[in-house]
C-alpha cells in the first residue's frame, strides 16, 4: 500500500511538537469568530475555482467533488472517488473550519491551506493532474484570464491559483452554532440534555483532545490508546493504516492521526480516518471504550450525543 509523503517532514514536526506545547495546558473550547482580513474578489474567484472540474485531468472531478458544501463539506462516502472511479486511501475531512487546523490532513503533511491543495491535484487517484495542465486550461478561459489580472499583477499561474482556493477555504467557517451561542450567554440555546453533555465531555477528558476554537484538529493522537484498535491478524496488520509513521518513520507515530474536529460531527458521517464507523453514537462508544477506557451508559451517550449535535453551525445564514 502506497502513503503520501512529503518534503517538509522536520518542519511539521517542529510545528508539531510546538503546538503540543500550547495546548498541553488547555482546557477549554471557544466560539468561532468571522474570518477577517480576506479579499471579497479572491474568495469569490476561489469558490469558481473549487467546483471546477477542469482542475483534474479528465474534466471530471472538483474539488466541491469530494468537499460538498451542501452535505457539510464532505461526500458522505467512506471513501472517496477519483477520477475514473479510483478510490482513495482515508476518509474525505469536511472542508468546513479547516483553516483553523493546526495540519492539513489526517497524517499532517501539508503545513497549509496552501500546500494541501498540492496532494490532490496531483494525486492519480484524486484529479490526476499536474500544474502545468491546470495553469494552460484555467490561462485559456478568458472570463479566468480576466478576473486574475484583476487581482494578481502576474495573472493565471500556480501560486495564484492556490492563493484564490486556500482563501475561499479561509471563509468556510461555521459560525453561530448552538453551542457557540450557550458561551456567548444565551442559557437557553442548547437543551438541558446537551448541558449533561458537555459537563460528561469535560470530566471524562474528552477535551484533553477536542478543545480549542476547533474542537479539534490541533494535536495527533493514537488510535487505540488504552486497547487496541485494530484487528492483529497478520493479513490486517499488512494493509493496516499506521497513520503518521507512513511520514515520519518515527516508531510512536504508529496508529497517531490528527485529531479531527468535531464541528459540525453529527453532520459528517461516515467517521474516523477509514471511514468505517456509520454513525454517531457507535463512533461515541469507539472513543470511550479505545481511548478513555470507559463503558457509556446509554443515558450518559444521549446527552453527550445531544452536546455533541449543538455544535452544528451555519453556512451562509443557514445550519448544515
Amino acid at each position: 500500500m502506497l502513503w503520501p509523503e512529503t518534503e517538509h517532514v522536520d518542519e511539521l514536526n517542529h510545528l508539531i511538537e510546538g503546538q503540543f506545547r500550547y495546548t498541553s495546558d488547555n482546557s477549554a473550547i471557544f466560539p468561532l469568530e468571522r474570518p477577517t482580513g480576506l479579499d471579497a474578489n479572491k474568495v469569490e474567484l476561489g469558490m469558481r475555482l473549487f467546483s471546477d472540474p477542469r482542475l483534474s485531468a479528465d474534466n471530471t472531478v472538483s474539488c466541491s467533488h469530494c468537499h460538498n458544501l451542501s452535505s457539510a463539506g464532505t461526500d458522505g462516502l467512506s471513501l472517496s472517488f477519483g477520477i475514473g472511479a479510483k478510490q482513495g486511501l482515508r476518509n474525505t475531512p469536511t472542508i468546513f473550519n479547516a483553516s483553523l487546523n493546526l495540519l492539513q490532513f489526517w497524517d499532517g503533511r501539508a503545513a497549509s491551506l496552501e500546500e494541501q491543495i498540492d496532494g490532490p491535484i496531483n494525486s492519480p487517484v484524486e484529479m490526476g493532474s499536474n500544474w502545468e495542465q491546470v495553469v494552460a486550461k484555467i490561462n485559456a478561459d478568458d472570463d479566468y484570464r480576466r478576473d486574475f489580472s484583476a487581482i494578481y499583477p502576474d495573472g493565471v499561474n500556480r501560486s495564484n491559483i492556490k492563493n484564490a482556493i486556500a482563501t475561499f477555504e479561509r471563509s468556510l467557517i461555521t459560525l453561530n452554532s448552538p453551542f457557540d451561542q450557550f458561551q456567548r450567554g444565551n442559557n437557553d440555546a442548547i437543551s438541558a440534555k446537551a448541558k449533561a453533555g458537555y459537563h460528561l465531555f469535560k470530566s471524562y477528558g474528552c477535551i484533553s483532545c477536542h478543545q480549542g476554537a476547533n474542537i479539534g484538529g490541533n494535536m495527533f493522537e493514537k488510535i487505540g490508546v488504552l486497547e487496541t484498535y485494530y484487528d492483529e491478524s497478520a493479513a490486517a496488520l499488512k494493509n493496516a493504516d499506521l497513520g503518521r509513521f507512513h511520514l515520519t518513520n518515527i516508531e510512536e507515530h504508529q496508529y497517531e492521526f490528527r485529531v479531527p474536529s468535531l464541528r459540525n460531527v453529527a453532520r459528517t458521517a461516515p467517521y474516523f480516518h477509514d471511514g468505517r464507523i456509520a454513525t454517531l453514537e457507535e463512533a461515541v462508544n469507539i472513543m470511550a471504550r479505545y481511548q478513555l477506557g470507559i463503558t457509556l451508559e446509554q443515558q450518559e451517550l444521549d446527552q453527550i450525543i445531544a452536546f455533541l449535535e449543538s455544535l452544528t453551525g451555519e453556512y451562509n445564514g443557514k445550519q448544515l
